[in-house]
């Protein structure tokens, strides 16, 4: 076993996969032998991963509130806002890892990042701290007439600025840092295996602690103590994530950079589209020129499993057929990776173009779980928040906690009751395949947003037919629905994440070959970021074709006052365009191929949906 994931499938190293990682890290007599510092680099790594998820998460979970609040902005033009933020934070790690790969290494990416993080969120802290940095506040009368005072110019510029520094830092960090922390342990031995399982559910453990801690304790003193210490705290976290990470600089193990594998991907294009008036060799047919025939070398010291010949997409084989002008090195490698690629490039290639499309069904699925953290806060905030008689009331974005809580406690059960009974009657590892679990996350999200719309309808109704208790802090009535109604909703959300956002990120990682793996991390936040510029175009669109007297008879849907709106038709449409992404995800997934490994001669497939043990062909 190379290491057992987050909650329940194991990931296999066959013993070629290992031999060539022998190969990678066996080091010549010039070179001096690898020290993995494994469990000793762990106080530094875990903590410097808590505090920095604390930091980043404590600043940017109550966002939302704080520019509606602080900065005076309308709930569309702030959640405009956030969207584009949330989607540019999430679009950077590609490039990360393309930086990381090619250029400086994850130990210098790191630590450039963990410095920006720091750097924006100090920025940030200082928007609130001094006044002449934000808008003057708003008053009760102000707010409901609409004329609070509004940013200026050089205010919104020292606060872009802040989230600037914000996106490079989460552009560096979240690609490398956990195959940083994996880089430490050695992946050739059986502790290296346990150590990197171990490192990877303390790097779940962390995030669901920080999630909590963050939109507790922390949002409760930003909501109800003072922004300045609110958002001063998460800065000091992220301050102590910097410090713990240098402090443990002479025991790590830094990996040199290796080249970024996007490299291939354009060897492989231009390669193919040279010979593009090429015939593809065809040894069945007796008409086929003997003197073609497709490059079949793998180096020595690939990290890359060998894939099997695939029949799909065949205009890429052709950057491998060899020709006269073709030329090769001593080692058997292609004089001009430009014009000549092995059929292993073209299938790693081939494994990207199969995982896009299902990648693509990721992103209205997304969608759905943004709206938990944006427009269920306006939801809270025009909900009664108190608890029983007393005069406690649950900070708004608090309440996304029960989304946090869902997927926590819902992960052990999955693990210890629902797998092994599934592995009993499938005879999968994992029980279904990562295929079928990301199905059922996305009929989860539809749930969500039917029952988000069904919550919202009560909560306007009971606004307009009820008695209310006074003027939320942005304006509109407060409905005297408790705010503990958003926990259907929100659990739902957690339990979509659970299934479908885990068994991407594990999809991913199987996926995509060896040498793309900082790109496999990266790919799920670029999802991330389509999902955010969709959910701001989206609702942007919905604001100007539903705002205005006459431009629709069902009313405005977004307006301030969410009782003067209808929340409930928006969520609707998310879940129309769910139930039409998910029939766009089966029939992707019915097309999609497994990535297949050559080991001993024979090509073993991962576990399909009709298969109840490992199927091998002989090739």
């Amino acid at each position: 076993m190379m290491q057992r994931h987050l909650e329940e499938n194991s990931v296999e190293l066959s013993s070629m996969e290992s031999k060539k990682l022998e190969n990678i890290i066996t080091t010549t007599n010039e070179e001096a032998v690898i020290k993995y510092s494994g469990v000793k680099a762990m106080p530094f790594i875990v903590g410097n991963e808590t505090f920095e998820k604390l930091g980043t998460i404590g600043t940017s979970s109550n966002l939302m509130v704080y520019l509606t609040t602080v900065f005076n902005m309308k709930s569309i033009t702030a959640a405009t806002l956030i969207n584009f933020f949330n989607g540019t934070t999430n679009m950077a790690p590609l490039v990360g890892a393309f930086l990381s790969d090619s250029y400086f290494g994850r130990y210098k990416t790191l630590a450039f990042a963990s410095m920006s993080s720091l750097l924006g969120m100090m920025v940030i802290t200082l928007t609130a701290a001094i006044t002449k940095l934000h808008p003057p506040k708003c008053s009760t009368e102000d707010t409901i007439t609409s004329k609070c005072v509004e940013p200026t110019v050089w205010q919104m510029a020292f606060l872009v600025t802040g989230f600037g520094f914000l996106i490079v830092g989460a552009g560096g960090i979240r690609p490398c840092n956990l195959a940083f922390g994996a880089d430490q342990f050695n992946p050739v031995t059986e502790s290296g295996h346990r150590g990197i399982a171990s490192f990877f559910n303390w790097y779940y453990f962390t995030f669901t602690f920080a999630m909590t801690f963050s939109v507790t304790l922390i949002v409760y003193v930003q909501s109800n103590v003072s922004w300045t210490l609110g958002l001063a705290i998460p800065t000091g976290l992220m301050f102590l994530s910097c410090a713990l990470f240098f402090l443990g600089s002479r025991i790590y193990v830094k990996v040199k950079p290796q080249g970024s594998p996007v490299t291939s991907v354009a060897q492989v294009v231009v390669a193919a589209t040279k010979k593009r008036l090429l015939k593809l060799p065809d040894h069945h047919d007796p008409h086929y020129p003997s003197d073609l025939s497709l490059f079949n070398h793998m180096p020595t010291n690939s990290m890359n499993s060998k894939l099997p010949h695939t029949d799909q997409f065949r205009f890429l084989d052709k950057a491998a057929i060899i020709t006269a002008e073709d030329r090769l090195h001593s080692d058997g490698s292609a004089a001009n990776p430009w014009r000549l690629c092995s059929i292993q490039q073209v299938e790693e290639i081939k494994c990207v173009v199969r995982i896009i499309p299902i990648w693509s069904s990721a992103i209205i699925f997304h969608v759905a779980s943004i709206q938990q953290q944006t427009y269920a806060v306006f939801q809270a905030l025009q909900s009664d928040r108190s608890i029983g008689s007393s005069n406690f009331q649950v900070p708004a974005a608090s309440y996304i906690v029960f989304s946090m809580l869902s997927l926590t406690l819902w992960i052990p059960i999955y693990d210890r009751i629902v797998v092994p009974s599934l592995r009993k009657l499938t005879g999968k590892e994992g029980g279904m395949t990562l295929l079928q679990r990301m199905g059922i996350g996305l009929v989860l999200s539809v749930l969500t947003m039917i029952v988000s719309g069904l919550v919202e309808q009560h909560r306007r109704n009971l606004a307009l037919t009820r008695p209310t208790l006074g003027i939320a802090p942005k304006g509109g009535a407060i409905s005297s629905m408790s705010g503990f109604w958003l926990i259907p909703q929100l659990t739902l959300a957690g339990l979509s994440e659970a299934f479908n956002s885990i068994g991407q990120i594990e999809f991913y990682y199987k996926q995509f070959p060896e040498n793309m793996r900082s790109i496999a991390g990266s790919c799920f936040f670029f999802g991330l970021a389509w999902s955010s510029y969709l959910s701001g175009f989206l609702v942007s669109f919905v604001h100007h074709i539903t705002a205005g007297a006459g431009r629709s008879r069902t009313g405005e849907w977004l307006p301030e006052d969410l009782n003067r709106g209808r929340l409930d038709y928006f969520y609707y449409m998310i879940a129309a365009l769910g139930v039409l992404n998910f029939g766009y995800f089966l029939v992707c997934a019915k097309w999609y191929r497994y990535k297949g490994v050559v080991a001993g001669g024979d090509t073993v497939f991962e576990l399909n949906a009709n298969t109840k043990k490992p199927e091998k062909q002989f090739v």
